[in-house]
């Protein structure tokens, strides 16, 4: 009866955050972190959304509006986009649709509330040819999935002052398929000893955890409910410098694998999207508001690849 709804209700957190893209392996974290953290917490997805999450077409401006309206959001975390670079330049319509035009969309309705908005942004913002890069820095994208997120940061930013943009780099996390991370991807040429893998050893990445990148989102948020000033561009970056190469044989060691089969190849890619070399993001600007989390890779890799590992003998160490 009526006792037991009011009992319900003193519980749920007054204070609440949107998640899009909470279906992705960044959004999965997001919703988490903020969840954990006593805030009431609700995403929404497409295709992978039921039952968890509110099944919402981004394109939809109807239905956007209608959620928003009716959650009430006190801050908007917006982590779906199309990142597959090739996806990116063989469908360029429809990724802009979602990388550019459903972001401005969620910026005005984020305005129409009140609401914060966290854009999603990334590294390949820059060219890469003179890190470290400042948010301050002219940026230069090289490939199409670059240009459109840039497109984006400038519609929210147009749609809504009140925005803050979070440029983040490569991540990794706790992923439902390796192809789920461009790091984690890598884990069965890792694993497949046998048979010689060639792993690029040119661009400079800086393989970042999304618990990390959730951590940082909730600081911000949190920040921004006490102090109007924060909105602009940042950037949060993990801070250790690898290339695919590095990251594999780090994998391999993480989990006492071998790598002598793993051969670095240092020529600049040639096939599909540009890729910049060294797209390094300074992240002084929230270390000196006191933001940030940084989980070190190879801890992070381990706790995110175990599940995936076919070597029983490694796991009977464990679990034995």
């Amino acid at each position: 009866g009526k006792t037991e709804q009011v009992q319900e209700d003193v519980d749920v957190p007054s204070r609440r955050v949107l998640i899009t893209g909470a279906t992705g392996l960044l959004g999965r974290a997001v919703f988490k972190e903020f969840n954990e953290n006593n805030w009431n917490a609700v995403g929404c997805g497409y295709r992978r959304a039921q039952p968890r999450f509110e099944q919402i077409n981004l394109l939809d401006s109807i239905a956007v509006h209608d959620i928003i309206h009716d959650f009430q959001p006190h801050v908007i975390v917006h982590c779906a986009a199309e990142r597959r670079p090739d996806v990116v330049e063989s469908q360029p319509d429809a990724a802009s649709q979602l990388n550019v035009a459903a972001s401005a969309n969620l910026a005005k309705e984020a305005a129409g509330v009140g609401a914060f908005l966290i854009y999603i942004s990334t590294d390949y913002v820059f060219d890469g040819t003179s890190p470290p890069y400042k948010e301050t820095d002219v940026p230069n994208p090289l490939n199409l999935y670059g240009k459109t997120k840039l497109e984006g940061e400038k519609a929210v930013l147009e749609n809504n002052e009140e925005t803050a943009v979070l440029r983040i780099p490569v991540l990794y996390g706790e992923v439902e398929r390796l192809e789920e991370s461009a790091v984690t991807v890598m884990f069965d040429k890792v694993q497949f000893s046998n048979k010689s893998a060639n792993m690029d050893h040119w661009q400079q990445r800086f393989p970042t955890n999304v618990k990390d990148v959730a951590a940082v989102c909730r600081q911000l948020a949190e920040k921004r409910m006490l102090d109007p000033s924060i909105k602009g561009t940042f950037h949060w970056s993990g801070n250790e410098q690898m290339t695919k190469y590095e990251m594999a044989c780090a994998i391999a060691d993480a989990f006492n694998l071998p790598s002598s089969h793993l051969r670095p190849i240092t020529d600049s890619p040639v096939v599909g999207a540009l890729r910049p070399k060294n797209a390094q993001l300074d992240c002084s600007k929230l270390e000196m508001l006191g933001i940030g989390q940084r989980t070190p890779f190879r801890a992070g890799i381990r706790e995110s690849l175990w599940p995936f590992l076919v070597d029983k003998r490694w796991r009977q160490t464990v679990f034995h």
